[in-house]
């Protein structure tokens, strides 16, 4: 026999689906906004410096008083510096970045990069990632060594940098830094074959990546084009290299997701050392936005 349906219960059980279906809801638009949250891309500015001459500023060198200038002034606005493992690891679902995050970069292995720089990282408590170039510091720096104006980090040099947890090391290629050669960079050749390509510049990289492993036992995930000479056909050498990230001279604000595709092609902001610490800042971080 069926029974008859209590009015009260049945009062009672709409009430109860009621509540369940709106926390129900609640719970699945609170999920969607933080979802939505976490995958905003975070906006990191890279800057480029490269030499750090302690006497007159040029387009590819500044002070000790302006680089010094520049972190004070970083610090005071409340901007983190972060290493490449940092980035990288957050684009694989792993850690976070800082909302107002920075990348400090150095081309080409310059001695002052350690003479000038290291003791204003400590000071500010801040990191920065040298790309060298292998025969610089093969040849130049062993024949001519620690002169701040002009020597190139040693082996030995490096070694102490990367102990220090405030210096990552990249690779700036062994042997194409040169926009005097018969090849600019790293870029293929015209008339060039893609093989013969590929194979000269793994040749020169690998040879970089293997001296990087037997003096610090330590091998680069990033990659920085000389003189900023992307070339299409160089990127599959450059992933089957291990590279994570390459560093060009596009002067324009990155975009870091969940994704590590984002990280082949990093824009940066060559620092001129013609410009006052206010007048490059107000450039980069105006541009962008």
């Amino acid at each position: 026999m069926y029974r008859c349906c209590n009015l009260r219960n049945f009062l009672r059980l709409l009430v109860l689906d009621a509540v369940a279906f709106a926390v129900g809801g609640l719970l699945i638009v609170c999920g969607k906004a933080l979802l939505t949250k976490a995958e905003e891309p975070v906006r990191l500015p890279v800057i480029m410096y490269h030499s750090i001459y302690t006497d007159t500023p040029s387009e590819y060198a500044v002070s000790a008083e302006q680089i010094e200038s520049d972190l004070r002034w970083l610090s005071e606005n409340g901007y983190t510096t972060v290493t490449a493992e940092q980035v990288i690891d957050y684009t694989r679902n792993a850690g976070s970045l800082p909302e107002k995050s920075v990348m400090i970069t150095l081309d080409d292995g310059f001695y002052n990069n350690m003479s000038v720089l290291l003791p204003l990282l400590e000071k500010y408590d801040m990191t920065a990632l040298v790309s060298i170039v292998g025969s610089y510091t093969d040849n130049n720096a062993v024949k001519d060594p620690h002169e701040p104006r002009y020597s190139y980090l040693t082996w030995d040099d490096i070694c102490i940098l990367s102990d220090s947890g405030r210096m990552e090391f990249g690779n700036h290629t062994y042997n194409m830094h040169s926009l005097h050669s018969e090849r600019v960079g790293c870029s293929r050749n015209e008339g060039e074959s893609e093989e013969a390509y590929h194979d000269t510049l793994s040749d020169d990289i690998q040879r970089l990546q293997s001296e990087f492993l037997e003096n610090i036992g330590y091998v680069p995930v990033v990659f920085a084009y000389p003189f900023g000479k992307v070339s299409r056909e160089s990127l599959p050498v450059i992933r089957d290299s291990g590279f994570l990230m390459t560093l060009t001279c596009c002067e324009q604000p990155n975009y870091i997701t969940r994704d590590p595709e984002c990280l082949y092609g990093i824009g940066r902001y060559n620092r001129s050392g013609l410009y006052s610490t206010e007048e490059f800042m107000r450039m980069l971080f105006d541009m962008g936005n």
